[in-house]
């Protein structure tokens, strides 16, 4: 059950069925353990993730290579990249999975040259990475603007290590052309494709349009996605953003109109957080909380207080209608 929930999104199942696990005295195993810790990592539950350590430290599991890996994974995901290293640096014999576990954590948290630099190292080590290791690479180059060592890279995917690209892959190189403004090459690069690009390939490229104010391309982009996946909520979101920012507020409107018609509601953001050891979810315009009335009067009340101290929000940092109303 706790591996279902883990491997299928429900991050918060998972935890409360470990905790039951624990109020009924049954011994967690190996894979126990290592199925927990994805869990932890998805929700930054730092201390559980902390506590279910020292399990495994008591259980005498922290010479299994997978779990070690899932703690390296669990702290990064979590923030605490130093703990991440410190787990990495104490592995007797280091696997692939080991190391896609360290660079992961370090192209996570935007320590970008790190792990390339890990990457660099483990090929020297003698351990080959696999298409789980040029994912990590292909994304820190992305994060760092590198376009020209990432298509480096990509390239000796197949030339130096015969590994065919997935489209996990071939995401990273329109990411990183998008992040760097190159979205004429993205676009031929998705056309030159060996695969059919799926909807994520698109949806990155519209993201892209949007940060660099493309419209252009953009209403191209959308509209192919529309045709793809008439659902997706994103699209709309992100083509109404790309109409917000050139102040073409009729397009706006259209935009939001045809999304009212076809019945697509965006999903509401959410957010976690720890408090005495337990893991506390929050949704947009959700109530279901056992505290939100206290919530919301403590919110009211902190507003109060900057109204009546004098806060003024600086009109630089105010969103207009459009733009507010889309967040």
């Amino acid at each position: 059950m706790i591996a279902g929930y883990a491997q299928n999104g429900f991050a918060e199942k998972a935890l409360e069925t470990f905790k039951q696990m624990q109020f009924e005295v049954v011994n967690p195993d190996s894979t126990t353990l290592a199925s927990t810790l994805p869990a932890c990592a998805k929700m930054g539950a730092l201390k559980q993730g902390k506590i279910i350590h020292q399990i495994i430290i008591e259980s005498g599991f922290l010479s299994d290579i997978v779990i070690v890996s899932a703690l390296i994974e669990m702290y990064a995901k979590c923030g605490s990249i130093d703990m991440a290293r410190e787990m990495f640096e104490n592995i007797p014999q280091r696997n692939v999975i080991s190391w896609n576990a360290m660079i992961s954590g370090y192209a996570q948290n935007g320590f970008c040259k790190d792990a390339l630099k890990l990457f660099e190292l483990m090929k020297h080590s003698g351990t080959h990475p696999d298409h789980v290791s040029f994912t990590c690479v292909l994304l820190a180059c992305s994060h760092v603007g590198l376009v020209e060592e990432g298509c480096k890279y990509f390239n000796a995917m197949g030339d130096s290590y015969y590994i065919t690209p997935t489209i996990d892959h071939y995401m990273c190189v329109v990411d990183f052309f998008g992040r760097a403004g190159y979205l004429e090459e993205a676009l031929n690069f998705i056309i030159k494709m060996p695969v059919k690009p799926v909807v994520v390939v698109w949806t990155c490229l519209l993201g892209a349009c949007k940060a660099h104010k493309n419209i252009g391309l953009g209403v191209f982009t959308a509209t192919l996605l529309f045709d793809l996946d008439p659902k997706n909520a994103r699209t709309y979101v992100l083509l109404s953003n790309i109409y917000a920012d050139a102040k073409r507020r009729h397009e706006v409107q259209l935009v939001r109109k045809l999304m009212k018609d076809r019945g697509i509601n965006k999903v509401p953001g959410c957010s976690w957080i720890e408090d005495h050891k337990m893991v506390h979810v929050f949704c947009a315009g959700d109530r279901s909380h056992p505290q939100t009335d206290e919530i919301y009067a403590k919110l009211e009340k902190s507003s109060w207080e900057l109204k009546a101290a004098g806060y003024v929000p600086d009109s630089k940092h105010v969103l207009n209608d459009v733009e507010a109303e889309e967040k």
